[in-house]
Formats: C-alpha cells, sequence, structure tokens
C-alpha cells in the first residue's frame, strides 16, 4: 500500500491567526529565534498498490479542487511518503 502527502498553506498575503498564536507562544515556552510560524494542512492519502505518476497526478487534482481552498491556501507538495522516509527526523 502506497501513501501520498499532501500539505496545504494559507496564501502569503491571507492572514494567519493560529499562526501568530504560535508565534507568541514559543518564545514564552523558551523556544526563541524563531520569527515567524504560519500554520497550514496536511493530508495522508492511502492507495492501494504504489505511488505511480497516475496517482500523483490524480491526489495533485484533488489537492486543487477538494483538499484546498484555492482563493485563500497553496497546495506547496503533493509527494510520495516513501520519499520522506528517507530523510532523518521525517516523518511520513
Amino acid at each position: 500500500m502506497g501513501r501520498v502527502v499532501v500539505d496545504v498553506m494559507p496564501k502569503p498575503e491571507i492572514l494567519d491567526p493560529q499562526g501568530k498564536a504560535v508565534a507568541g507562544a514559543l518564545p514564552r515556552l523558551g523556544f526563541t529565534g524563531f520569527t515567524s510560524v504560519r500554520q497550514g494542512k496536511r493530508f495522508e492519502l492511502e492507495v492501494d498498490g504504489p505511488v505511480t505518476d497516475e496517482v500523483l497526478a490524480a491526489a495533485r487534482e484533488a489537492a486543487a479542487t477538494v483538499l484546498s481552498n484555492p482563493v485563500i491556501e497553496d497546495v506547496v507538495a503533493v509527494i510520495d511518503a516513501a520519499s520522506l522516509e528517507a530523510v532523518p527526523g521525517a516523518q511520513a
């Protein structure tokens, strides 16, 4: 079974109150050095069989039409989750 990861973020010109709240909380909790936070959404789509180019194309179409609101959000990544497993510290 394969898995596709879709990341969606608010467009840069859209206000992000959740991101601002997190940015304000980080220094209070001892996490300094972060100047900005944007909060987005992550979707994990499981598929029967391997993740092929056709599966990725269908996931991109779903991301653009169903998983995101194109007026206020950008789809920033549609990738095979297996590619994340090769990155140390990344979670697929």
